[in-house]
């Protein structure tokens, strides 16, 4: 079992021969990710890093059976390649792009809520299941397979938490960035809610930040939920100044409940294990692991 990506996931690259789309899929490929081509429109028919160039999604889909998506689209056409994506029966759409301006973002949100598809991002560092698919920008040499999901809305701290959780003895079985925009595809709540349905899942990292009500709606549902499996959390921007958007766009402080110290609350309120340095993140899935 695995989360959004396997090894059979037929995945295609949006920007494929832009330096980004270039750079990461050549690292996706030498992972052993299963990319079967990309897209960039006007250059159809050509191959790329030995793969097809496709003009539209759409051709990817019905020539090579692409059923997932990674998108490296400059930040003015993101949006519409999200769009086009969702159009083209993808089911899976993975957004790394970060800068989409917000109108753009509230557009392609509410265009492809009916369709049939799940957005990862955007400003996201993608997914990966070790050992089967990396579909993002992540260190693929830092995840080893394992009982232990992450859901993160930060990159770096994806990475560091996979680390520590393999120093530890452990390995991961999902790690899914849904980023730290303002609008995002996939939700806190709804990653966990993934990795709790997940067989191989035994204990969930949930980090979050500053600004919205993402986590607070995750740690609710994992408490109605029973507390099916622990949760390890940790919320970043303790320091940040009220008002300030920090790092992400979408880590601005609102209103009392978007602080830091307001969310850790919360979590510990409904029974997950909430650690107040990210250097604690191993130590404390090995305690709840035992």
């Amino acid at each position: 079992m695995s989360v959004l990506v396997n090894k059979d996931s037929k995945i295609i690259v949006q920007g494929f021969t832009g330096s980004e789309g270039t750079f990461h899929a050549s690292q996706m490929i030498e992972y052993g990710t299963n990319v079967v081509g990309g897209v960039t429109p006007g250059k159809g028919g050509t191959t790329h890093l030995d793969r097809p160039v496709f003009n539209t999604v759409k051709d990817a889909v019905d020539q090579a059976g692409a059923d997932t998506s990674i998108i490296f689209v400059p930040p003015a056409f993101a949006a519409d390649a999200i769009m086009e994506a969702a159009d083209a029966g993808i089911k899976v759409i993975i957004c790394i792009t970060e800068g989409i301006p917000v109108a753009d973002m509230i557009t392609a949100y509410n265009y492809i809520k009916g369709k049939d598809c799940r957005l990862v991002g955007p400003n996201c560092p993608g997914v990966i299941t070790p050992g089967e698919a990396k579909v993002g920008i992540m260190p693929g040499f830092v995840f080893k397979k394992g009982n232990v999901g992450i859901v993160s809305k930060s990159g770096t701290l994806t990475y560091e938490a996979a680390d520590q959780v393999v120093r530890q003895g452990y390995g991961i079985t999902t790690a899914i960035g849904i980023g730290g925009d303002p609008i995002i595809g996939t939700t806190t709540k709804e990653a966990v809610e993934l990795l709790m349905n997940d067989p191989e899942t035994e204990c969930i990292i949930m980090i979050g930040e500053i600004g919205g009500q993402l986590e607070a709606d995750a740690a609710k549902w994992i408490k109605a939920d029973g507390n099916r499996k622990p949760v390890v959390g940790f919320i970043a921007g303790e320091t940040a100044p009220k008002g300030r958007t920090m790092g992400h766009a979408g880590a601005i402080v609102g209103g009392a409940d978007d602080t830091a110290e307001a969310k850790k609350r919360i979590m510990r309120e409904n029974g997950i294990h909430v650690v107040d340095s990210p250097a604690e993140i191993g130590k404390k899935v090995k305690e709840v692991l035992g």
